[in-house]
């Protein structure tokens, strides 16, 4: 890529980031309504955090190559990043018209795992695209942007079958194991949206091309070889044999005192990162340590010191809002609305409600994103996260207090403020530390820290609602809360490279 990249014009970083506009429509309307879906078709409330695990797990495997492959890739017309974002969206355009359409509950979790993979295709290289694009002193403002399309797509479409009811008469209920069909309706505008918005941002956005240098590495794989082969060959065998060791310990405990079936998950994902070690480890040992495998593996062993203090703020964060997505249905029906019968109209009514709340927070984080940049300018990116993440832990905390749902529009204020900041400081704050040639690819094992959280939320959530909480899930909201909470206290401590920059541009 060329070494200098001019500031862009408001319309420029406008189009760049149009495209998350509809990618956010297809991530409000699973994270809003896929557990009213899988409870509708028969699922057990216990086993929702299982079933949401798919949405994790396609991240995890599917970002990192996603990110490797278009740091590795160039057309002349379709630029790096952009192919991928055009194969995504038509992808998911397509699982989203089947969602609601699952006629059994094993099918629409499959159909989850395919569509979260196809929205993750589209959405990792549109982080790196900021850090492609955009000098230093404009990557808050270009996070902030795709912030801003992401609060307000969201918006729009939790609230879309809300719409679909009171303003179209189309009915939000139907009968047992049938999906209502304001729910179809708003899966089929999501998908319209999603690939309409994507193709704006493919077609109106250019991508500078690749040095000389960067086309002949492109070109020839023994240039991608790693350094230090036989040093990281003795950390990738060393560290795939503990993985290994602590997965099957953990397999072992729980198949010995029976416990909860979702604790399998940890044991098993620790068990294959250790195999994959190991074939890293085997990889260089060929001579084929140019393989993207490796590089992802060599990567995650030598993070950039920025980006460990960021993932531990990302750890406690996502794990926060993976139990406000999973539970959020079920804690404000039985807590608020005292009803966990999908068929009731008290069910339908909360339900609704919390697809508009999860619209609410996302409309105000398109509103405090605009706000951010200048946050940032006068204070630091730190402290602009520790306050949004404060305010969340308070916002997620105070539904246990709620007992007339009209103040839960109060507490969702601070739930906005937490998800603008988290769609963009910490992107802001790592792209300043990564090198530009790896900036997809490390974008991608970025997302390890949102997806692992995700994934031990989803083995622990169930365990904990059903021993801890005696099945009160709104205990699990404020759970999330008190980890949000722990989230802020952390990003004070995160070294954030571009800070001069930022302060003096």
């Amino acid at each position: 890529m060329t070494q200098h990249k001019p500031k862009l014009s408001f319309w420029q970083i406008w189009n760049m980031s149009f495209g998350f506009l509809g990618i956010q429509f297809g991530f409000a309307l699973q994270n809003a309504n896929t557990s009213r879906i899988f409870e509708t078709l028969g699922a057990d409330t216990a086993n929702l955090a299982l079933y949401w695990l798919a949405a994790p797990l396609t991240g995890l495997i599917v970002q990192p190559i996603i990110g490797y492959y278009s740091d590795r890739t160039w057309h002349p017309t379709w630029g790096r990043r952009r192919p991928f974002f055009a194969v995504g969206a038509l992808l998911a355009s397509i699982t989203l018209c089947l969602m609601p359409n699952s006629p059994v509950l094993w099918m629409a979790v499959g159909v989850l795992w395919i569509m979260d993979a196809s929205i993750n295709i589209s959405m990792e290289p549109f982080r790196a695209f900021v850090g492609d694009l955009l000098p230093p002193s404009q990557r808050t403002t270009g996070f902030a942007m795709q912030s801003f399309f992401i609060g307000l797509g969201a918006i729009v479409a939790s609230f879309l079958p809300w719409i679909f009811k009171n303003w179209f008469d189309i009915s939000n209920k139907a009968e047992a194991g049938i999906i209502p069909d304001s729910i179809q309706y708003s899966y089929y505008l999501g998908a319209f949206m999603l690939f309409v918005t994507v193709m704006w941002t493919v077609f109106s956005t250019k991508e500078y091309p690749p040095t000389k240098a960067g086309e002949e590495k492109l070109r020839n794989r023994e240039h991608r070889k790693i350094d230090d082969e036989d040093k990281f060959k003795t950390i990738f065998n060393r560290n795939g044999i503990l993985l290994v060791l602590c997965g099957f310990v953990i397999s072992v405990i729980v198949f010995t005192f029976t416990l909860e079936k979702e604790l399998y998950v940890l044991g098993l994902g620790l068990l294959v990162f250790g195999v994959v070690h190991a074939l890293a480890a085997n990889y260089i040992r060929i001579g084929k340590s140019y393989l993207g495998i490796v590089h992802i593996v060599k990567d995650f062993n030598t993070m950039p010191k920025t980006m460990v203090q960021l993932a531990r703020v990302q750890f406690f964060t996502w794990f926060a809002l993976f139990a406000m997505w999973i539970y959020t249905t079920s804690a404000v029906t039985s807590h608020i609305y005292h009803s966990t019968d999908p068929t009731t109209q008290a069910y339908n009514d909360g339900a609704d409600l919390v697809g508009n709340l999860f619209g609410v927070y996302n409309g105000i984080a398109a509103i405090a994103a605009l706000f951010l940049p200048i946050v940032a300018k006068y204070t630091s990116r730190r402290i602009t996260h520790f306050i949004a993440l404060l305010c969340g832990s308070l916002g997620l905390s105070s539904f246990f207090l709620v007992t007339d749902p009209v103040w839960l529009w109060v507490s969702m204020i601070g739930v906005g403020i937490a998800w603008a900041s988290i769609l963009s400081i910490p992107y802001a704050m790592l792209s300043g530390s990564l090198p530009a040639e790896k900036m997809g690819y490390y974008m991608g094992v970025f997302n390890f820290f949102i997806v692992i959280p995700q994934i031990i939320a989803g083995t622990v959530l169930g365990v904990m609602l059903t021993h801890l909480f005696n099945g009160q899930s709104i205990y699990i909201l404020v759970s999330g809360g008190v980890s949000m909470g722990i989230a802020a206290l952390m990003s004070l401590r995160v070294e954030d490279q571009d800070e001069v920059i930022i302060k003096n541009s």
